[in-house]
């Protein structure tokens, strides 16, 4: 069985960096306009790479983006031959596949239980659904599952991305690991209801990476252990439309080594807050 849970860990093994094709990684969800807007402008002006996204195979020639759609979705938009990824595997026990939880805030709870009501192929039901594809806490302790009247995982993700952009459009939205609304409200006095999603299994990443059933952007949440970080990788090497693959992945491995033989790659087994994002 591939592992959905965290475990404890004190060591993991060196990132598998590479540069493959950039119509060779295959999202898994839709990317953000409010995030991929401004990182066109970013990474077109970039000297360096700082985080590569993290990818998994999906077969011989293409791989799922776990985490880093947006960055993926930049090099595709700004026609970049090659990109650098991290390439981690579910089977490897070292990836843990969790769900992010959405805060809203900046609208109210009574337009937003409209407007729900108002999208096609959804039963709004005022109480806690195990099969719901999202379930609305309120602050004053209601709850409103979202069931989706269709069959099919593309359908039931459409579904998902419908009711996701509803209230991106209206709300300011937050991403939280937290799940017990008694730890939130205290954080965000403001809030207007509490987003709670379905757990997702790696056969539901891969199909809807495969199958282009994409699930609306923050939800997925994957935990590298031995992720790689502040990277630095030069720019002008993946821009490079001259050089072929084997070249730059040549030159990358030999990069990583000069690296290494210098002492500038430190491993941090400790779970961390960062704090300046």
């Amino acid at each position: 069985m591939l592992p959905t849970h965290p475990t404890s860990r004190t060591n993991a093994p060196p990132p598998d960096l590479r540069i493959v094709p950039v119509e060779s990684v295959l999202p898994h969800e839709t990317h953000d306009d409010q995030r991929s807007g401004p990182l066109i402008d970013n990474l077109r002006h970039a000297e360096v790479m700082i985080n590569p996204p993290i990818v998994a195979p999906l077969d011989e020639h293409h791989f799922v983006v776990l985490d880093g759609a947006n960055r993926c979705h930049t090099f595709r938009h700004l026609e970049y031959p090659h990109i650098l990824v991290q390439v981690a595997h579910y089977e490897s026990g070292y990836v843990d596949l969790l769900t992010w939880q959405h805060i809203l805030s900046g609208w109210n709870s009574e337009a937003l239980i409209d407007h729900l009501k108002n999208l096609k192929n959804i039963e709004l039901i005022p109480e806690q659904n195990v099969g719901a594809i999202a379930q609305f806490i309120l602050p004053d302790a209601r709850v409103f599952a979202v069931n989706a009247q269709v069959t099919s995982t593309h359908e039931r993700n459409a579904i998902l991305r419908d009711v996701v952009g509803l209230y991106q459009h209206h709300a300011t939205l937050n991403r939280t690991a937290m799940s017990e609304p008694e730890e939130i409200w205290p954080l965000y006095p403001d809030a207007l209801a509490l987003v709670v999603f379905q757990h997702y299994t790696p056969a539901d990443i891969i199909a809807a990476a495969r199958y282009q059933a994409y699930l609306p952007p923050g939800i997925s949440r994957h935990i590298i252990h031995g992720r790689a970080l502040r990277v630095n990788y030069p720019m002008a090497r993946l821009r490079d439309p001259y050089t072929d693959i084997e070249k730059k992945n040549i030159i990358l491995k030999t990069w990583v080594q000069e690296k290494i033989a210098h002492r500038q790659i430190r491993y941090y087994a400790e779970a961390t807050y960062q704090f300046d994002e």
